[in-house]
């Protein structure tokens, strides 16, 4: 145990000298006096391509550091940006804009699809996010969504640059685990929920190709260091969520296809694992609000042309649109997938017609609330790692307070560590770590009954309500509930307050 202690400190004095001999190295480099004798140039390294930069590169990999990891990644983000070679260069956090060289993968409206990226030098780590937003399913609500949200079909107005927040940022303060791993965003932009693999035509006006996007940016990201990776994360929220569970077996099976079978492909889905339930009331089929999911997503399948992965096409032909499910695409998926998951997700709700707009819900509606946090319960009993927190949101892993939600005192990504430390040691026949759980999902039975919740505000006023007062906003019956329970109301407050 106390060698163990001593790996933290000692990775951080080596560090420390090769911080300090690149900063002699670049004071010499940019001093004002005279330039050094000049050397001949030692031979081009013969495994990766010369990229023409001069920047010194160290293949520091820190991931076999298992305690403290959270104050030992601080300290060295803290010595990196004091020491880094030149003063005068500052650390670019930003993702810089990249479009695919094949211009035949396009957006919907056939301008050239692309992604972000921040190269992170020396890491063999690879996280690769899908962004989310809806999509469309036929001529009129795609024509509708050009006009309102072009940026999910266009790229004509992409920024050159991109911050990344959450589990894309480069500060271990933000992201603990993640923050030194090569960055890359791809912007959503085929309206598919990353599955079309159809070229624009007159007839559907657009083209729908989200599925092939992937493929691209992979076979583009090889000559940029993903060829020497050693794991790749494929990470989404939302749409993207479910385009992962979609695509995370076509990029491993790509990747070996292509000769690197060596590097491990996983998923991480959030906020992507929506239930084909019925509808709290029924109203007509116009959109993607108003259908039912099921609709919604038999008519897109056509509309895309979509890809589905092959095990789950085969269990469901003909009916390909339940591999748009969570819990009927994972149990053909072969990569390992952490799946995160509001119980109580926004999305799913607004489908299902429950419109929480400020007015206290009716019985039936919060009874069917209270059902919907049953059944995603049910759906994710068997996913080995997993994290569920009892909220009313949507999205989180790319949200800044994304460190702060806890299922049973472990934080979200605490669990990602733990789940990447136990695939490590299963692949090297070792037991799972203990105290280190992956299978995370809250018991409470209503909405923001866990006090880690995300902060919820009233729609019209602004102000920041606690779990009582959003009860109470929506319509819960206090002095019901407790009678029902056979408690004092005033205890039953006391409950909710602690979250208990």
């Amino acid at each position: 145990m106390k060698a163990v202690r001593m790996v933290p400190s000692l990775l951080l004095v080596l560090f420390l000298l090769v911080l300090m001999q690149s900063g002699a190295l670049c004071a010499r480099r940019f001093r004002g006096g005279r330039n050094p004798q000049p050397r001949r140039s030692p031979p081009p390294p013969t495994h990766r391509a010369d990229r023409g930069d001069t920047t010194e590169s160290f293949p520091l990999d820190f991931t076999a550091v298992e305690e403290n990891m959270d104050n030992f990644m601080t300290q060295v983000k803290n010595l990196a940006q004091s020491l880094y070679p030149c003063s005068a260069q500052k650390l670019d956090h930003d993702m810089k804009l990249n479009f695919l060289v094949n211009t035949s993968v396009t957006c919907n409206d056939g301008s050239p699809a692309g992604y972000y990226l921040k190269e992170s030098r020396g890491s063999r780590r690879w996280l690769i996010f899908l962004e989310g937003g809806w999509y469309c399913f036929n001529k009129e609500n795609c024509d509708s969504r050009y006009e309102t949200m072009r940026r999910f079909m266009s790229s004509s107005k992409w920024p050159q640059t991109k911050r990344g927040t959450g589990i894309l940022s480069p500060l271990p303060e933000e992201n603990p685990h993640w923050w030194n791993a090569n960055m890359v965003f791809i912007p959503y932009c085929s309206s598919d929920v990353w599955s079309g693999a159809t070229a624009k035509t007159d007839q559907s006006g657009y083209a729908f190709l989200g599925s092939l996007i992937i493929q691209e940016v992979i076979k583009s990201l090889l000559s940029k260091g993903l060829d020497n990776a050693r794991v790749l994360l494929l990470a989404g929220s939302s749409a993207g969520g479910t385009g992962v569970l979609l695509n995370v077996d076509r990029v491993a099976e790509l990747l070996k296809g292509m000769g690197y079978a060596g590097i491990q492909v996983r998923g991480l889905s959030d906020s992507g694992w929506f239930l084909d339930n019925k509808q709290y009331h029924c109203t007509d089929c116009v959109d993607n609000i108003s259908c039912t999911p099921t609709e919604t997503i038999k008519r897109g399948i056509k509309y895309w042309g979509s890809v589905v992965p092959e095990r789950c096409r085969q269990s469901h032909e003909g009916e390909e649109w339940n591999c748009f499910f969570g819990y009927r695409v994972f149990p053909s998926i072969k990569s390992p997938v952490f799946v995160v998951q509001w119980l109580f997700d926004e999305a799913q709700l607004t489908v299902d017609n429950i419109q929480l707009t400020g007015q206290p819900v009716q019985e039936g509606q919060w009874r069917y609330i209270q059902n919907l946090g049953t059944e995603l319960r049910n759906t994710l009993k068997d996913v080995p790692a997993m994290f569920a927190p009892a909220c009313l949101s949507h999205e989180v892993i790319t949200r800044n307070y994304w460190i702060d939600v806890q299922v049973k005192g472990t934080s979200l990504p605490r669990a990602l560590h733990c789940w990447d430390r136990s695939l490590h040691d299963s692949r090297n026949n070792k037991a799972p770590p203990k105290a280190c759980p992956v299978h995370l999902i809250d018991n409470c039975p209503w909405p923001h009954c866990n006090p880690t919740c995300p902060t919820i505000r009233d729609q019209f006023t602004g102000q920041e309500m606690n779990v009582v007062q959003f009860l109470m906003h929506m319509g819960f019956d206090v002095q019901k509930m407790a009678q029902q329970q056979g408690m004092d109301p005033s205890k039953l407050l006391g409950m909710l307050s602690s979250g208990s």
